[in-house]
């Protein structure tokens, strides 16, 4: 298999988006989509990355170095088309000798199996390789004009004649050279079409002059959607997360209604774990085998052990780590917190930068006092404590194992292990008062009425 350089063109600027962030950096499934197309350059094996961008985009920069710290990125001041684009990242492919793939930031469903799809045909002996697809509606699309199994040139819509606006195979934009077809070809582009434009694709008939071998190769016209405004942006990640749910589900997930959970680029999942409808997986989230995630559920940044239950109606934010068996229920949010194997948090209870114990019960409307206005404190609960409901635990604050803190409580002080914690005001009861309390309320009430 030869050496591969991938290229991936994200310069456009994404008018049609109508937005202050760069097209590639819109997020589908969480991830910017340049950093979806990277992922799958790299893990179909591609050594060597370039990136093309406008300029003054350190923004996009940044998303590359994050995704591929050694990719090389280049800056097309002019947007003068996609042969343009890549003689911008010349110095990438000047002295490579193996494979170039060209790719688009704005592509974020390509799979990792499509690019090696089109190195394999490169290796086994094609010389420029086109990656096609038949969408419902080809308005707008390139044409690829083949003879048999031959590809002889792609057509601009804008370009084409009658004839050739009937052919429904249409050109993705990915394109795959071997390095030495690409330097042959580049330069020989012009720009004596309808937009005045150096296209890519023109690389095709100038192959085809020298008698190269110049293949073609069909894909499923959801893999290769440009997602260049909000719609498609929206088609896009409608698509992803089908094809997530179909993964999750073929893993051995059970989704009661598929079509209700939203999951992440890196949600992990194992099998036996029952999600019900309406469950949100934000990035960062990995749960364990046989877990239960409840109805109307969100989780960002959470992990959540084998044989726990979450939900309905909870939320777990960045740090929440819930262990074996553990239990975070219905409107329950955990914060940068532990919850220890087999405890329990009910119902009706914040729960942020604190360590539960095993086996520990929290009581509902049990709150963590972790914000001081300034800085946030930690809660430390030992286990097989109890926390009586309505309680609030002012941290930096400890609870120790197997004590017991009665309902209503505010604790400011820690709690030694096996004892109780009583921090409320006496109760008084004073009898009849309740109908003097009455007659006054009626006369304010009559007062303002004469007002």
């Amino acid at each position: 298999m030869a050496e591969l350089l991938s290229i991936i063109l994200a310069a456009g600027e994404g008018t049609r988006m109508r937005s202050a962030t760069p097209k590639v950096l819109h997020e589908v499934g969480g991830l910017p989509m340049v950093s979806h197309v990277l992922r799958a350059a790299l893990a179909a094996g591609a050594g060597e990355m370039a990136v093309v961008i406008g300029p003054g985009h350190d923004d996009i920069r940044a998303a590359v170095a994050r995704q591929a710290p050694s990719a090389m990125v280049f800056e097309q001041a002019e947007r003068l088309g996609t042969a343009h684009a890549v003689r911008t990242a010349q110095a990438a492919y000047a002295n490579a000798s193996g494979n170039v793939v060209v790719l688009y930031g704005d592509t974020p469903l390509v799979t990792a199996q499509t690019v090696a799809a089109v190195t394999a045909r490169l290796d086994d002996g094609a010389d420029l390789v086109v990656v096609g697809f038949e969408p419902e509606d080809p308005t707008g699309y390139g044409r690829l004009l083949t003879a048999g199994e031959l590809l002889l040139a792609v057509r601009e819509h804008r370009d084409a004649t009658e004839a050739e606006r009937a052919v429904r195979l249409c050109n993705s934009g990915i394109m795959g050279f071997k390095a030495a077809t690409l330097r042959a070809v580049i330069d020989r582009i012009g720009n004596d079409n309808a937009k005045g434009e150096y296209y890519l694709t023109d690389a095709v008939e100038l192959a085809n002059i020298d008698d190269l071998a110049v293949a073609f190769t069909v894909v499923d016209p959801r893999e290769v959607i440009g997602a260049d405004d909000r719609a498609k942006l929206a088609l896009a990640e409608s698509y992803f997360q089908e094809r997530r749910r179909r993964e999750h589900m073929a893993a051995g997930v059970t989704l009661h209604d598929p079509g209700s959970v939203y999951f992440s680029w890196d949600t992990e999942i194992a099998q036996d774990v029952v999600i019900e409808p309406n469950v949100v997986f934000r990035p960062g989230v990995r749960v364990g085998e046989g877990a239960v995630i409840h109805a109307f559920c969100h989780l960002e940044g959470a992990q959540v052990g084998p044989g726990a239950t979450i939900g309905p109606f909870a939320r777990l934010r960045p740090g929440a780590e819930l262990e074996e068996g553990a239990k975070a229920g219905n409107f329950v949010e955990v914060k940068n917190a532990r919850i220890g194997r087999g405890a329990k948090v009910n119902h009706l209870t914040y729960i942020g930068d604190a360590d539960i114990g095993a086996r520990a019960n929290i009581g509902a409307g049990t709150i963590t006092c972790n914000y001081d206005g300034v800085n946030k404190h930690r809660t430390v609960i030992g286990a097989d404590s109890f926390i009586g409901s309505n309680s609030s635990l002012v941290a930096p604050v400890s609870v120790g194992e197997g004590a017991y803190v009665a309902s209503g409580s505010v604790i400011t002080r820690d709690v030694e292990p096996g004892a109780l914690a009583l921090a409320r005001g006496r109760q008084e009861n004073k009898p009849g008062y309740a109908g003097k309390l009455r007659a006054r309320a009626e006369a304010v009430k009559r007062a303002r009425a004469k007002e």
